[in-house]
């Protein structure tokens, strides 16, 4: 008999899906694995999360403690960390599944609270690939001081749970549903100079008292040079194969040999920035009235 040590185990991949409550996250876990289109991605896991209660025990629900749904999920967060034997049998189920991890939407479990972050270091040393996709409504564009607010979650969330991190604009379709825009899309996106972005809150009355503090969030915002976004409308073919790519890339996957994941790389690496800028522009025609000046313009009459 040979006494050959086993191998490592095999490398598996898969997304942390975070974000706020109602910014999509399980209707685009749906999407990715097929439910409502193409894609096929393998097994869903609702981390106390979503629409699906089976992964984890009702008695440990909020309605059963009496805790509320913050408390309650915050508990069940930290049973989880304390017992992942049981995480890890769940798994080993779908030990060939791309593994899509549909998280809860309290933010403060991405910000400072450990569980999440301890769930993912576990991950990690089970051989997973991960990469967080942190989805946030695309209407808080429409809102200078409500957009700040996001960039700083964001970047508090990037620096917090220390995955390769890809944000996204969810609901792009919905995105001036509650106002204009003040700049093009790709102001947005890219997060350009925010001190345009704080002249238009100095206008505000509320805000203008503030801008000190509000000059000062973006500072670290830019000092940072973190954060930036992936445009998504779920409905959209082309929209989610680009976010798709995006993280496909920041955990490895397109480097694998199945799906024809080495020339989805070539493609990406090839088009590189330009693709992005120009898929940005795509989304900016189709869901953005886009007055008759550009966005230089706008910025030269500020």
């Amino acid at each position: 008999m040979s006494n050959q040590a086993a191998g490592p185990p095999s490398l598996r991949f898969g997304q942390v899906v975070i974000g706020p409550p109602g910014s999509g996250k399980t209707t685009y876990c749906q999407v990715v694995r097929g439910e409502h289109g193409p894609r096929q991605r393998g097994a869903s896991v609702p981390l106390c999360g979503g629409h699906n209660p089976s992964w984890y025990t009702s008695t440990m629900s909020w309605r059963a403690s009496n805790w509320g749904p913050n408390g309650g999920l915050l508990y069940c967060m930290e049973y989880l960390a304390a017992n992942l034997a049981w995480l890890d049998n769940k798994l080993k189920q779908h030990s060939d599944c791309y593994v899509l991890f549909d998280c809860p939407g309290q933010v403060e479990l991405y910000t400072h609270h450990s569980s999440v972050k301890s769930i993912i270091s576990q991950l990690a040393q089970w051989n997973f690939r991960l990469s967080a996709v942190h989805l946030v409504d695309s209407h808080y564009c429409t809102d200078p001081a409500k957009f700040i607010s996001v960039l700083c979650t964001s970047l508090s969330t990037m620096l917090h749970v220390e995955l390769p991190h890809v944000n996204v604009l969810s609901k792009m379709d919905l995105i001036e549903q509650y106002g204009k825009l003040a700049f093009n899309l790709d102001f947005y996106t890219e997060v350009m100079d925010l001190t345009y972005l704080l002249d238009h809150l100095a206008a505000d009355p509320f805000f203008k008292k503030f801008h000190h503090l509000n000059e000062k969030l973006a500072e670290v915002i830019q000092d940072y040079s973190l954060v930036s976004f992936v445009p998504l409308n779920v409905q959209d073919k082309e929209s989610m194969t680009q976010v798709l790519r995006t993280v496909d890339k920041a955990n490895g996957y397109c480097f694998g040999d199945l799906e024809e994941r080495n020339l989805q790389a070539m493609m990406s690496a090839a088009v590189g920035a330009d693709f992005q800028f120009n898929s940005t522009l795509g989304v900016q025609e189709r869901y953005v009235e886009t007055s008759e000046k550009t966005v230089e313009e706008e910025m030269m009459d500020l």
